[in-house]
């Protein structure tokens, strides 16, 4: 999706508040920001935010350097699908948010559930799916709170790939499967194929693959893939029956499959059979061909 730009904050004149010591350190990793050596800019007021003692006035202001560096940097890592580092320094930004959130104002704690579906980006890209759920329960229970802030409140950012010249984006919905499954037409996740611009940016959105409910009874799976055209040309659209998922839907199965899908592994030579029992309960039988 639209890479949402952060916006880096001006540097803040200090009044000579801190000890001698640190306050070289701090200016020394002013200059490394204004040279863009941002990694060790980073490192720096890290190390500031650990030695100062939180009653000087300083450690405010490496708290938050630190976390806007880190924040920038994990942004800037994750796209890069450098996921060992981008997910390292979500754990930073996300400790230093945890520590400013009663020292910033409200829009600084925001970025705590921010920081969390990022931090889970990273885990699906690292291939940690286990790890990665315990990441996205906590969207559920902050969901359940109504905690989360406006743009992940009804879906979020779950993982992030590349794909030869495309730009892959997985999103998921909060709602559960309705207990009529005729009542509604219900999507639990998408994954939004884009085409690049040079820098690795997105582009055009080619098409979107949907985990979608399946309205039929008695067959063994609640979820099956659709693929749905928007710019694309030149592809096949439609259910992809040869891609089904229960209600606890296997993610590590469902990237593979994408994967595939990317690849042109549609399958889907299938036959659909739909009957109206006595009761009028409408079964659908679906068998992929071989």
């Amino acid at each position: 999706m639209k890479r949402i730009a952060l916006l880096f904050i001006v540097l803040i004149p200090l009044l000579g508040y801190g000890q001698d010591e640190f306050l070289s350190k701090y200016q020394e990793a002013e200059n490394l920001i204004q040279s863009n050596e941002l990694d060790a800019a980073f490192s720096q007021f890290k190390e500031l935010e650990n030695s100062l003692p939180q009653e000087d006035t300083l450690y405010n202001y490496a708290l938050w350097y630190k976390v806007m560096l880190a924040s920038y940097l994990e942004e800037t890592n994750r796209f890069q699908e450098k996921f060992d580092k981008s997910l390292a320094l979500g754990l930073e930004a996300l400790d230093g948010i945890e520590k400013g959130k009663d020292v910033f104002d409200d829009e600084f704690a925001k970025n705590k559930y921010f920081m969390i579906k990022n931090i889970t980006v990273s885990n699906y890209g690292l291939g940690n799916f286990e790890e990665g759920k315990k990441w996205k329960e906590k969207m559920y229970q902050a969901k359940e709170k109504g905690e989360l802030p406006e743009g992940i409140d009804e879906y979020f950012n779950f993982d992030f790939f590349k794909f030869e010249d495309k730009n892959i984006w997985g999103y998921e919905w909060y709602a559960d499967l309705p207990e009529d499954r005729f009542s509604t037409s219900f999507t639990k996740v998408v994954y939004y194929v884009y085409s690049t611009n040079e820098d690795g940016s997105d582009k055009d959105q080619l098409y979107r693959l949907h985990v979608l409910m399946f309205h039929g009874n008695g067959q063994n799976f609640d979820y099956v893939m659709d693929k749905r055209l928007e710019t694309a040309e030149g592809e096949v659209a439609g259910t992809l029956y040869a891609y089904t998922y229960n209600e606890d839907i296997d993610f590590q199965k469902l990237q593979n499959d994408v994967k595939e899908v990317l690849k042109g592994n549609l399958q889907p030579d299938t036959k659909r059979t739909t009957t109206i029992d006595k009761d009028g309960k409408v079964n659908v039988d679906v068998k992929i061909k071989n």
